[in-house]
């Protein structure tokens, strides 16, 4: 089976299904690709992040989690959110995700995923590039 993809606005068509008609709509694909990429986020910093509005972003948050995808965790005065790793599902969920961030070129990537959410060596590039 050949798959074609197309990446426009940050949109990932994938043989016609796009990956926000799986997640529901925008907002939950974008969560989940910044999830997949970071490992864990806040309401905040995904908001800020994805250019997507902060009441929009708690409201997916909160589907998710109490759907049992992700599961969070007082950090100080910040609920940080994670993928839950208790959920059988959750392997395969990466799994899918996975093929949605690996069909994203490069260059559309780093601009998605520019800010740098740990330390890091300067100039070391936050999308690693493919030898």
């Amino acid at each position: 089976m050949d798959y074609k993809v197309v990446y426009m606005d940050y949109k990932v068509v994938h043989n016609g299904l796009m990956i926000e008609t799986i997640f529901g709509n925008v907002t939950a694909a974008k969560i989940m690709l910044y999830l997949f990429h970071n490992g864990e986020g806040y309401a905040s910093g995904i908001s800020n992040d994805m250019g997507i509005t902060k009441s929009q972003v708690i409201k997916q948050l909160n589907r998710f989690e109490a759907a049992g995808v992700f599961v969070s965790k007082e950090m100080g005065r910040v609920r940080v959110y994670t993928f839950n790793p208790k959920l059988g599902l959750t392997k395969k969920l990466k799994d899918l995700i996975q093929v949605f961030y690996d069909s994203i070129p490069l260059d559309q990537k780093e601009d998605l995923f520019s800010a740098r959410r740990r330390p890091r060596r300067k100039g070391k590039p936050v999308i690693k590039r493919e030898k």
